[in-house]
Formats: C-alpha cells, sequence, structure tokens
C-alpha cells in the first residue's frame, strides 16, 4: 500500500472517530430551549417528556412569586402570554429577579404540572444602560474640573 493511501485512511478515521465523539457528546449534554406554550404541548403529545430536562424562556407572572422564610426556595408562575404553569426553583435567586421579570429556567417538568427548576437566570433590561453620549453633561455637575484628578 501506498504511503499515501495510508494518510487518507488514517485521515479518514480520525474524523470519523471526532465526528462520532462530537455527535454523541451533544446528544448526551444537549437540552431543549422552549417557551411554555411549547412546553405544555410537548408534554401533553408526549407524557413521556415529563422528566425531561430542558430550559424555559418566560416572564413571571406579577404577583405570584412566594418566597419561604429561609429565603431558599421560591414558587411563581411563569407565563409567555398563552400558557402559563407554576415553577419551584430551590437555592439563591439573582437580585434582578422580581415580578415581571424575563426568566431562564433550567430543571424538569414534574408530574404533577409543575416546573422543577434547579438554575434561575434573571434578565433585567432597564437596570444596565450604556453611557450617555453627550460627555459635556457632567461638565455642569457640581465638583468637576476639567483635567482634575482623582485620588
Amino acid at each position: 500500500m501506498k504511503p499515501r493511501s495510508k494518510f487518507l485512511i488514517g485521515g479518514a478515521v480520525v474524523l470519523g472517530v471526532a465526528g462520532y465523539l462530537m455527535v454523541s457528546s451533544i446528544n448526551a449534554t444537549g437540552t431543549y430551549y422552549l417557551t411554555p406554550t411549547e412546553m405544555v404541548a410537548k408534554v401533553n403529545a408526549d407524557p413521556s417528556f415529563v422528566n425531561t430536562g430542558v430550559k424555559v424562556g418566560a416572564r413571571v407572572v406579577p404577583g405570584t412569586v412566594v418566597r419561604d422564610p429561609g429565603g431558599k426556595r421560591y414558587l411563581f408562575n411563569v407565563t409567555d402570554g398563552t400558557k402559563t404553569f407554576p415553577v419551584e426553583y430551590r437555592g439563591i435567586a439573582p437580585d434582578t429577579f422580581t415580578d415581571s421579570v424575563d426568566v431562564v429556567v433550567s430543571g424538569r417538568m414534574a408530574a404533577n404540572g409543575t416546573f422543577q427548576a434547579t438554575e434561575l437566570l434573571a434578565k433585567c433590561a432597564s437596570r444596565y444602560e450604556s453611557a450617555p453620549t453627550n460627555p459635556d453633561k457632567y461638565k455642569q455637575t457640581a465638583g468637576y474640573k476639567a483635567g482634575a484628578r482623582r485620588a
């Protein structure tokens, strides 16, 4: 066999093994990202989907956040405007977690219809703003001195 043929066969084997490892790892660790409407539809269509790990992106329904006195268990409802379901999260919630905030929860839908979240991420678009476009605005504030250094 020629050296070139050996090289091509070896390269094909290496690429095949690498491709197999990538596909199998994606299947093992990949999670679905759904809206509440999609989640309810999947559970209704396939009851075995109940204990599948997923991520759900939704908005917290105002007035539904209930926090245990210990502060490590939260009960709240999420919605996408069409479907709503309850969520139970055990852990420390982010500072930005409040009513009407957009959240992403990771976990599993329980058989009783409550989403058991293991991770809670909260978005807050209004809290973080970009820098002002007019730096001259700050020159009008008290205590500003051009070229001065602060200690």
